[in-house]
């Protein structure tokens, strides 16, 4: 009686010390890579401000303005997210804005082998990625950010500086893969900070009741009419997904 509970707990220790030695490898070999990518971005200040001129901007899908901003909207409004989705979509943006900023570099120019390094070491970083399960689709709002950035000729262009794109890949980053940066006080920042958006959210229901009031009496108020609908149009854009 007491050898097959001998075997059994030989058996349940084994696997403790098994599982940890299969899951290491990937979580190391992925965490290299975006230790070696934060570095890498480092430089970027030098090569992307001050090897280009003054507010030079590029034209990217809103969905490649990738900011914590996002990342705090998403996990509240998309239903069944996972931390894999955001960390897919962070990898499938950042390489599209890193092809977007070749396109428009000369192979001459100062900053070029950086790109084109930037974009190497992305790949490897796809290389080591968990594999997507098949047993589960993305939340529909995924898709949509995957096929937006995929069609060319969608709409909802942005002019940014590349610059600020990176930027908000090295934020997004250390926001996304904690176990890999993780913070002196074990504390990682991961809201979005933006004064005007929260200012905007709040203030998005008064606009709508200004506007619906206006709508009530539009011989009197024509003016205060426009106004709430112009409000109302811009606080929805800086508010929506």
């Amino acid at each position: 009686m007491c050898r097959p509970t001998t075997w059994l707990l030989g058996g349940l220790f084994g696997l403790m010390w098994v599982i940890p030695v299969l899951m290491t490898p990937t979580t190391l070999a992925q965490c290299k890579s975006l230790k070696t990518l934060e570095t890498k971005l480092t430089d970027r200040r030098r090569n992307f401000k001050h090897n280009f001129p003054i507010n030079y901007t590029i034209r990217v899908h809103y969905e490649e303005i990738f900011k914590l901003c996002n990342i705090s909207r998403l996990r509240v409004r998309v239903v069944d997210l996972e931390e894999g989705d955001l960390q897919d979509v962070w990898l499938l943006v950042n390489q599209e804005v890193l092809k977007r900023i070749l396109r428009v570099l000369p192979e001459r120019h100062p900053s070029y082998k950086y790109t084109s390094d930037l974009e190497d070491l992305f790949r490897k970083i796809q290389q080591v990625f968990p594999p997507q399960s098949d047993e589960r689709e993305p939340p529909e709002r995924i898709e949509e950010i995957y096929n937006r950035v995929k069609e060319p000729n969608s709409k909802g262009w942005r002019f940014v500086t590349p610059k600020s794109l990176l930027d908000n890949c090295y934020r997004t980053m250390h926001c996304l893969f904690k176990n890999c940066f993780p913070s002196e006080d074990g504390v990682q920042d991961c809201e979005c900070t933006s004064l005007p958006y929260y200012i905007s959210c709040l203030l998005l229901p008064l606009t709508s009741t200004l506007t619906s009031l206006c709508w009530q009496f539009p011989r009197n108020t024509n003016l205060l009419n426009w106004f709430g609908m112009l409000c109302q149009l811009y606080l929805f854009s800086v508010c929506r997904h």
